[in-house]
């Protein structure tokens, strides 16, 4: 018979707390994308939700210690980015030289 060993509460906080952070990345792309009116906003509000049910399960059952400011932080600190990397301009590589050697 195999038994198996029950996966540890502070391990689901862990992984919770990345999808958390994850979807404070995702948000903010889709801040930005609203903005700019390339998406709409249900897919945002879609991502608000995930994010605030990922981050508040972290500190469902423990009172507030360091790792969930250490989750809410990094979440803030990946929505931020995720903004400022969303709102710049990308710049296209011209490739045809790389491609297309001049013989």
């Amino acid at each position: 018979m195999l038994t198996i060993m029950p996966v540890s509460l502070e391990f689901m906080r862990g992984i919770l707390g990345f999808i958390g952070i994850g979807c404070a990345f995702m948000m903010g792309q889709s801040v930005v994308a609203v903005q700019r009116g390339s998406q709409k906003q249900s897919k945002l509000i879609g991502w608000a939700i995930r994010v605030l049910l990922c981050l508040g399960a972290v500190a469902f059952r423990h009172s507030v210690d360091a790792a969930d400011i250490a989750v809410w932080s990094l979440s803030a600190l990946a929505f931020g980015l995720a903004v400022w990397e969303s709102s710049r301009p990308k710049k296209e590589e011209d490739l045809t030289k790389t491609i297309f050697h001049d013989q």
